[in-house]
């Protein structure tokens, strides 16, 4: 697995930017949330595609809402672009999250 985020707190929302990611067929991705500290403290993580170079990202797959320190695995298999991202999104008083993204990309096989 590729690391996307690395293990840090964070207490404001972002993104990671445009990644490429080319000749991808299926996404397995690995949201790992290792201590939160708040109140009411919520965490909204997303990956994401852009299918006109990074301009605009539309959402392919979601994390269930973060409270608790957990981990969590998704699967994308509908097709996608090879622009990809992971948004997340913190809210909550005085919210901090200690977060990693991981993901591995299944390649076309040719024939």
């Amino acid at each position: 697995m590729a690391k996307v985020i690395e293990l840090s707190a964070k207490t404001t929302s972002g993104n990671t930017g445009n990644i490429q990611a080319s000749g991808g067929e299926s996404l397995r991705c690995q949201l790992l949330v290792t201590s939160v500290a708040g109140t009411s403290a919520t965490l909204d993580v997303t990956v994401e595609d852009s299918v006109d170079g990074g301009a605009n990202f539309n959402p392919i797959g979601n994390f269930t809402r973060k409270t608790t320190a957990a981990r969590e695995i998704i699967n994308i298999a509908q097709p996608f672009s090879e622009n990809l991202r992971v948004s997340w999104t913190i809210a909550g008083t005085s919210a901090v999250f200690t977060f990693s993204v991981d993901w591995s990309l299944a390649t076309r096989r040719s024939n």
